[in-house]
């Protein structure tokens, strides 16, 4: 079954200072009618005192009752309001307002609030009983927040392109666009958004190996990898994220990878390989150079005719350049004090 649509409406309350002197006067005035209609039952006028009796009496209980109307907005706050089932509007500036007494306000995240609070204080009564004490509080507010705000994602184990288990984890920057969204189409929209953002981390990372170390089948130095990539994996994550929770009135800001390592059970293994990856590299890249240098030697040797060598000779002299080239260990030189030949 589809989710209803609800059309963000705006609305724009009666001010609140002004609606709280009326209230006031209101009971101020009860009062006076409830003091008058008693003096009026002592002088015998017995119908205008209960007239101005009943007047005070429902006075005094109604406009109480209106003070429930009188709604603060902060700064970037809105507060949706719902009148009897039916939604009744939001709130988007900031102000001191008045509206109708019998709207309620919608902010799921406050509501998960007491809730956990009420868990708690239960918990702490029953360590009371055992000599201790706690106390709980209430950080969420009635009012949608439309603030950015820092979703820190924590770490979790997924597995890479090659099946690897990796640990990562993300920060993501995210704020309310439509509170109405927020609050009608979820059932709660931060608690939403943390299971949006765990979904789409595993799923990118899944697509892309952590380096290019273990990735044998494509050797490509251009392809992506969380470890070399993770700017743009970090912006197709956002990409992801923002379509998902679009539905829900919210923005994601900004994505971004904090934490990112193999998982506990290869991470040795994986050291060595890439060490060993490492050490060929660097061998590699020794035994090109000493080919060129190697090179070199004979052809200035025979360009200036400082020697000449033949075919057999040439091979000895790359044979001990080469030893002593590519030797990790420095070389003891043997010097032939006799004929080469």
């Amino acid at each position: 079954m589809e989710t209803k649509q609800i059309t963000q409406k705006e609305i724009r309350p009666i001010n609140g200072i002004l609606m709280l002197i009326i209230i006031t006067i209101g009971i101020l005035a009860a009062i006076a009618l409830i003091v008058v209609g008693a003096f009026f039952l002592d002088d015998g006028s017995i119908g205008a005192g209960v007239a101005m009796l009943v007047i005070g009496i429902l006075g005094t209980v109604i406009c109480p009752i209106l003070y429930v109307g009188l709604k603060v907005v902060g700064p970037n706050e809105a507060l949706v309001l719902t009148l009897f089932g039916n939604y009744y509007g939001t709130i988007l500036k900031q102000g001191f307002y008045y509206v109708n007494p019998f709207a309620t306000y919608n902010n799921p995240s406050y509501m998960n609030a007491l809730e956990k609070a009420k868990a708690a204080a239960s918990a702490d009564t029953e360590k009371g009983r055992r000599g201790s004490s706690g106390s709980v509080k209430v950080n969420a507010k009635k009012t949608i927040s439309l603030k950015d705000t820092t979703l820190n994602n924590g770490i979790q184990k997924v597995n890479d392109v090659m099946g690897n288990p990796v640990i990562i984890g993300a920060v993501v920057i995210w704020k309310v666009i439509d509170p109405t969204k927020a609050v009608f189409n979820v059932e709660d929209y931060t608690e939403f958004l943390s299971i949006q953002t765990d979904s789409t981390i595993r799923n990118i990372s899944r697509m892309y190996p952590y380096d290019l170390l273990q990735n044998e089948e494509h050797d490509n130095s251009t392809e992506k990898t969380l470890r070399g990539s993770a700017q743009e994996i970090a912006e197709n994550m956002k990409t992801e994220l923002s379509k998902k929770v679009e539905f829900a009135g919210l923005a994601i800001q900004e994505v971004r990878i904090t934490h990112l390592s193999y998982a506990e059970e290869i991470a040795a293994a994986m050291l060595r390989r890439q060490q060993a990856e490492a050490v060929i590299a660097a061998r590699a890249k020794i035994v090109d150079g000493a080919v060129s240098m190697v090179k070199m030697a004979i052809d200035k040797l025979g360009e200036e005719e400082v020697v000449v060598l033949d075919e057999e000779r040439k091979a000895a002299m790359v044979s001990n350049l080469m030893v002593v080239l590519c030797s990790e260990k420095d070389t003891q030189p043997i010097v032939n004090s006799g004929s080469i030949y």
